[in-house]
């Protein structure tokens, strides 16, 4: 976001780790703590190297999904805490009769937004990191680095800790924790910020800290459903207009995931998995209940 129109503000490194805290926090009931041995039976290298490699399977399967985003951007008053300013908008992403993907708009009330204005950035953030997936083919960009394991609601995880190499102009990173599933070797759940931040007076480009949820749709792909972004901007001023704090929290929905039905076939580990309910696994539970659960507001 900028100021006037931003989603997102400098945010020091301790935000980040206040936004750490309050996601354990919110979610304590369903989180074991962190277990920092070493995993059993497998390398880290080898845990790195596998969920990279589900995940560039199963980003090729999401495109082939059609699916519902809902979109709710707040301000909040410092005084109150009451939503003094909002966005929201509703897509239904498709696939037109030629099978390219389409967006429709479905719901998009009047922007009352005030303090902040959504940029380019802020939808490009929402498309494309919101519901990171770290494939095999983006890893070597990133330093990846095993935190533990550790039980979040149904499942047992393995936690790492995500950041980018280098910082290359005019892109942008994650940086932050994944936790990924012990058995499917997938991520299902991020927490952390895009990085770098623009803070250039005038032009500040800003995003709050965020957490993401992803759940298993049709029994193999682990899909992003949740994201709850909040954080407090801080917006220094310049030439004519004040400094300005403002406190954002956004909410994303992924919904209604349903699979688009083309000749593309996903490929993992040199089998075909597009009809399979999940890639083989030997020491797969198939009764185990698969869910990460989100906030319910």
């Amino acid at each position: 976001m900028n100021a006037y129109f931003a989603i997102r503000a400098a945010i020091p490194a301790t935000i980040l780790t206040l936004s750490l805290l309050s996601l354990t926090a919110a979610a304590q009931d369903g989180f074991g703590s962190l277990d920092p041995t070493p995993p059993s039976g497998i390398a880290t290298a080898d845990i790195i190297k596998k969920f990279g490699e589900r995940e560039s399977a199963f980003q090729k399967a999401r495109e082939n999904y059609t699916y519902r985003q809902s979109v709710k951007v707040d301000t909040l008053a410092e005084d109150t805490n009451r939503v003094d300013g909002e966005y929201q908008q509703v897509t239904d992403i498709t696939f037109n009769k030629d099978g390219k993907r389409e967006e429709h708009v479905v719901f998009a009330p009047q922007n009352t937004l005030e303090r902040v204005m959504m940029t380019p950035t802020d939808f490009d953030e929402i498309e494309h990191r919101l519901p990171f997936i770290l494939t095999t083919e983006d890893q070597p960009q990133y330093n990846i680095d095993y935190l533990g394991r550790q039980h979040v609601d149904e499942l047992d995880t393995y936690v790492f800790a995500v950041a980018p190499k280098t910082l290359v102009k005019g892109k942008h990173y994650f940086q932050g924790k994944v936790w990924v599933d012990q058995q499917d070797y997938q991520i299902v759940l991020i927490n952390g910020m895009t990085v770098p931040q623009d803070m250039r007076k005038g032009h500040e480009d800003l995003q709050p800290p965020f957490t993401t949820y992803y759940e298993q749709v049709d029994g193999k792909y682990w899909f992003p459903t949740y994201t709850k972004a909040e954080g407090v901007l801080h917006f220094p001023g310049g030439s004519g207009y004040m400094a300005q704090d403002v406190h954002m929290r956004n909410v994303v929905k992924f919904s209604d995931y349903k699979q688009y039905h083309t000749s593309a076939r996903i490929i993992y580990n040199g089998q075909d998995i597009t009809d399979n309910k999940a890639p083989d696994d030997k020491n797969k539970d198939p009764n185990k209940d698969k869910t990460a659960k989100p906030p319910q507001n």
